[in-house]
């Protein structure tokens, strides 16, 4: 992966790039998004969670803070979505049809959803981001995804932040006790009544007059602070409960 700057400022794709499905794909995508919720609801409802930052003048489970550009690994993306629901955050996501459904559950979980991804339509996708940045909405990227390697971040939120003047912030999910998939991100569904424990990083903020040189360097602080989060949130879980990682039900 190359870690140059993206830029956000080209056109976005044209209408004709949007994807039309079939009819057997929009059944599919109903029965999957509707079964995909409230699989999550019905696991989501049991989970105790707990955030933590690395900011120590933040209490424990301080909320995010809007604007923000948040990225994660693709890996923890329903412990995430449960956590942070109904607060009308941003998602990018791929136009492809997995990403269509993930969209379409996310969007029932109280999330926005904008299409793009690294591989295909990513400029639209991050101009899109760009706009409901500056309207002052909090936005969440998959940063792995949508394909991988699996925690490798891409340098999409270096290149929002430099536009915006909004901080970055890295955070991650670990789960107690999950079934782990045979994915290429090993991704992860809780088990029932398992702990999370959410890490945040310091907020990182690049400048708009960065160069290439040190969009690259900002971008290896973000790769940095999401392998630090994700080594201190799965040493850490099976701490939920403790003084210093009180539980919640979110």
């Amino acid at each position: 992966m190359s870690s140059s700057p993206v830029s956000v400022e080209p056109a976005p794709p044209s209408a004709s790039e949007s994807r039309i499905f079939t009819l057997r794909e929009r059944l599919l995508l109903w029965i999957i998004s509707w079964a995909g919720y409230l699989a999550i609801a019905a696991i989501g409802s049991t989970l105790r969670y707990s955030l933590s930052w690395e900011d120590e003048s933040l209490p424990p489970n301080a909320p995010f803070e809007k604007p923000g550009i948040f990225s994660f690994w693709h890996r923890a993306l329903i412990p995430a979505s449960w956590m942070f629901r109904n607060l009308e955050i941003v998602v990018l996501v791929s136009r492809s049809f997995d990403g269509e459904y993930i969209a379409r559950i996310i969007e029932r979980l109280g999330f926005a959803a904008v299409r793009g991804s690294s591989s295909r339509g990513g400029v639209g996708g991050l101009l899109g981001m760009k706009g409901e940045l500056q309207e002052g909405s909090a936005v969440a990227l998959t940063i792995d995804g949508p394909r991988g390697p699996k925690y490798v971040a891409k340098a999409g939120p270096a290149g929002l932040s430099k536009v915006t003047g909004i901080p970055m912030v890295a955070f991650y999910a670990a789960v107690s006790d999950a079934w782990v998939l045979r994915t290429w991100d090993e991704f992860m569904v809780p088990k029932p009544f398992s702990r999370v424990l959410v890490r945040a990083s310091r907020k990182m903020m690049v400048p708009a007059d960065a160069d290439d040189r040190q969009m690259a360097d900002y971008h290896a602080q973000l790769q940095a602070a999401l392998e630090r989060v994700t080594q201190f949130a799965e040493e850490n879980v099976a701490r939920v409960g403790s003084k210093e990682f009180p539980a919640r039900r979110p």
